[in-house]
């Protein structure tokens, strides 16, 4: 039993992994998810696989099942579940802003975005320079 554990665990970290370093951002979100549901069944699997056994400790000479992994694997389902929110709402915006969903689209959107900041820039600076220096009596005061 504990060879399928692991054997799923390892799949589920390689596909995750493979998948977090493709250029589409679906598929890193996917990746991501993977690799949480690997690393949760991990969590799962340290506390022994005990099957059909309490979880409540009667009698420590009797096997029982760990409750410290189980109540893990809740917070990071928890966590997990916010982390896969934020990220989806991520590559939301990156398509609307990119139209479309592959990462180097999004480089290419800040690059312009960086270019267009700085010619706006240059241009009101080049608008100062050539109105000249304002009258000393003409400043506003509050």
């Amino acid at each position: 039993m504990e060879w399928l554990v692991a054997s799923a665990v390892a799949a589920m970290s390689a596909a995750g992994v493979y998948l977090t370093l493709s250029a589409r951002t679906f598929t890193v979100v996917i990746g991501l998810t993977l690799m949480t549901y690997a690393t949760n069944l991990f969590l799962f699997t340290t506390g022994r696989l005990a099957i059909n056994q309490p979880d409540i400790i009667v009698d420590l000479s009797q096997p029982h099942a760990d409750p410290i992994p189980q109540a893990l694997v809740l917070t990071a389902i928890v966590i997990s579940f916010g982390m896969t929110a934020v990220i989806l709402a991520m590559a939301v915006r990156g398509y609307f802003e990119s139209e479309g969903d592959h990462v180097d689209l999004l480089g290419q959107v800040a690059a312009e975005a960086a270019r267009v900041e700085e010619t706006e820039f240059a241009t009101a600076e080049s608008r100062q320079a050539a109105a000249g220096p304002s009258p000393a009596g003409s400043e506003e005061r509050p």
